[in-house]
């Protein structure tokens, strides 16, 4: 049957344009051009945010703060290097999480335990950087602070729960 959504939803919008008397070339190439002008806005921002993640992993302050954690916390290297990641990249810490499955399978505490942190989390400076930054909002306020602490409350939140349920 999900085979079958993505068409039906297709054919329900060209209906409901028909019915509305709407010309669906047209509004469909203004959707396109419209789409272009976006990706133009976001195009930086999201730029410097690749470049900024490029730079934190290859500088070596990954590496120095995953070291500094590991004696405070008694999880392998790639879930401490998941719990830092998950702020900054969802396609790294989807890596990350592929190498603990690889390494550890996907019914291990660890496992789970990176399952739970990636569920609990967002990529709080991404979102920040390509939404902010694509409408235009150059003042932040509160929002990077509150967003991180929410990151780390999931993180905590992540690290009592599956200690409490799976270990």
């Amino acid at each position: 049957m999900s085979d079958y959504v993505l068409p039906l939803i297709v054919l329900i919008i060209v209906f409901y344009g028909i019915i509305k008397k709407v010309d669906l070339y047209d509004a469909f190439i203004k959707g396109s051009k419209e789409s272009f002008k976006m990706s133009f806005t976001i195009f930086p921002n999201l730029l410097a945010m690749l470049l900024s993640v490029n730079i934190f992993v290859n500088s070596g302050l990954l590496e120095d703060m995953v070291n500094f954690l590991l004696p405070f916390l008694k999880v392998p290297i790639e879930v401490i290097s998941l719990m830092i990641m998950r702020p900054i990249s969802g396609n790294a810490t989807l890596a990350l999480l592929n190498t603990i499955y690889t390494k550890y399978g996907v019914d291990s505490f660890y496992s789970l335990l990176g399952s739970t942190i990636q569920g609990c989390t967002d990529t709080t400076l991404y979102v920040l950087a390509l939404y902010y930054g694509s409408v235009g909002i150059k003042n932040t306020r509160y929002a990077l602070r509150v967003s991180l602490l929410a990151d780390i409350v999931g993180i905590v939140s992540s690290l009592i729960i599956c200690y409490l349920l799976f270990f």
